[in-house]
């Protein structure tokens, strides 16, 4: 593509740039300047050279988010290697099924991967390195456990006066289509594929955050890293973007609770929020609506003339819950309940929901919180082309289409399924339904994969139905199913709540039955549950928090 520029050429410069500045920080642990990145980075580049690793070879990395992870990610690129991000949250058998699958000669691992994993099942690695200190875990070649052994001494050597500013020197990639990343999709169906993102697409959605927040987020601005960045959300949109536009990094490096993400938010004031759904439901409904559904505030909320002030305190209040800092909250991963953002919209929340896919690395739809409209995941993102296969995109729902430099190559040694994604004229089938107003605004209706049918052919989208049982009573979490032409709805209550009112599992399913009444009063006859059945646990989930549905058919 014409505009695209050398991605690598991007990541030097923001790194002599800033060189003084704060980049990454382990919250409360250590923290690291961006001439600290770099040094590690070509400490990183010497062991890759000593351990036989050419350009082009792929090198996995699987742990939990840290300042170590994103510097062996960046180290992988800036050598002209391929990285192979792995969520942690795999089993031990899909960590050994992908790094087999995409032939890595490293595997990166965080300290609890390590003890899940068995070096045996992996015979093509040539090391395994574990991230916090880059110590080998495993070597199979004497020169990598020498170069590991005499590290700094051979750094020293490179470089005896000192590492400077002008010793960052990165590999350029050949053009936009050179392979970057292998990303395996966390999949709630199955096994994972292995998305190719090619360095334009990494260059087109960093250029993309450029041009909606460069001038809304400052050099040396704070950020918070929640989303793991082996998902192509959190890595584009809470690090590279703010890595190469000089940003402070924070990164929670344990399985961030509620309560922890809310005191980060206290302690960082991240200049830009950037969330899925979950985590900013969670927050409100724990920390801000107890505070606000009493009756004194339902009486004030009611009465015109005091409203509006009312209203504006809330929005200042919920806007504190977050730090109080940020430009804007971005949204995405799966949908916003509808109750929630209701009352988002009503106070004047600062929030917008974007839309995107691994496979497109992955903004395809976005717009400004100013311009937003409610109920939409946004318009085309900048360099895209969105459109609906349907013959009437307003009013009929068809399959999402998405178009651009910020398309895959295809799925790693897999032709077919690329040929089922990727269309002759470069259309990628998002196999997600929607509809897109006249104003471009495009509105998701649900996965074509989970669309019920109905006993007459009508189309059900379950996700429909979900939202508005999970903005129901005692309700934390829901899935609807389909067995034989009846639907089923399948809900985790919240039993915290239940213990604190005294109810019992005969008390919770009565109220389960007051939902079911309510809610189908509401829903056309042929989306009617039949009933509702208690789960005693949360429902199983990827890490963008997606429920996996092939667990619960």
């Amino acid at each position: 593509m014409e505009q695209y520029r050398n991605f690598n050429a991007i990541i030097e410069k923001a790194i002599v740039d800033n060189w003084h500045l704060d980049a990454l920080t382990d919250y409360k642990g250590i923290t690291l300047q961006f001439h600290d990145v770099a040094r590690k980075i070509e400490k990183l580049h010497i062991l890759f050279e000593n351990g036989g690793v050419v350009k082009g070879d792929k090198i996995a990395l699987c742990g939990r988010n840290c300042s170590s992870w994103a510097v062996a990610f960046l180290a992988t690129l800036t050598y002209g290697a391929v990285a192979v991000p792995i969520l942690h949250e795999f089993t031990a058998e899909q960590i050994h099924n992908i790094v087999n699958h995409s032939e890595a000669k490293f595997l990166f691992v965080g300290d609890v991967v390590a003890t899940i994993i068995d070096e045996a099942k992996m015979p093509l690695l040539e090391g395994i390195i574990n991230i916090p200190d880059y110590s080998l875990a495993v070597s199979r070649t004497e020169k990598l456990t020498y170069a590991r052994e005499h590290l700094n001494e051979m750094f020293g050597k490179k470089y005896p006066k000192y590492f400077r500013k002008n010793h960052v020197s990165y590999h350029r990639e050949a053009n936009g289509d050179e392979l970057a990343m292998v990303n395996y999709t966390s999949g709630t169906t199955g096994f994972s594929k292995g998305v190719m993102v090619p360095y334009r697409a990494l260059w087109s959605n960093y250029d993309f955050a450029e041009a909606v927040l460069g001038d809304k987020v400052k050099h040396g601005d704070n950020t918070i890293s929640i989303l793991p960045m082996a998902h192509m959300y959190g890595m584009a949109f809470e690090f590279i973007f703010e890595f190469l536009h000089g940003c402070h990094i924070y990164y929670l490096t344990r399985t961030p609770s509620p309560a922890i993400i809310a005191q980060a938010f206290t302690d960082i004031k991240p200049a830009v929020i950037i969330s899925v759904p979950l985590i900013i439901e969670k927050i409100i409904r724990k920390k801000v609506l107890p505070k606000i559904q009493t009756n004194k505030m339902r009486l004030l909320l009611s009465m015109p003339v005091i409203n509006k002030k009312v209203t504006q305190r809330i929005c200042e209040h919920v806007t504190g819950a977050f730090g109080g800092n940020f430009y804007e909250v971005i949204i995405g991963g799966a949908a916003f309940n509808q109750e929630i953002e209701s009352f988002v919209r009503r106070i004047g929340f600062r929030y917008t929901v974007g839309y995107g896919a691994t496979e497109c690395a992955p903004i395809i739809c976005y717009a400004d919180y100013k311009t937003f409209a409610p109920g939409s995941c946004g318009r085309a993102a900048l360099h895209m082309e969105v459109k609906i296969d349907s013959p009437d995109p307003e009013n009929t729902p068809g399959e999402i289409l998405a178009k651009g430099p910020n398309v895959m190559l295809g799925y790693y040694k897999n032709e077919e399924a690329t040929r089922q994604a990727i269309d002759a004229d470069g259309w990628y089938h998002t196999g997600d339904l929607g509809t897109m107003d006249s104003r471009g605004n495009v509105f998701i209706k649900g996965r074509s994969k989970n669309m019920l049918l109905g006993s007459n052919g009508q189309n059900i989208y379950p996700e429909e139905i979900e939202d508005k049982l999970n903005s129901m009573a005692m309700v934390v979490e829901s899935i609807v199913v389909q067995r034989g032409d009846k639907l089923v709805g399948l809900v985790f209550p919240d039993y915290d709540e239940a213990k604190e009112m005294g109810l019992n599992h005969d008390d919770l399913a009565g109220v389960m039955e007051q939902n079911r009444m309510a809610l189908n009063d509401i829903l056309p006859a042929y989306s009617r549950l039949s009933t509702i059945e208690l789960a005693e646990e949360e429902f199983a989930k990827t890490p963008k928090k997606s429920i996996k549905r092939f667990l619960y058919q």
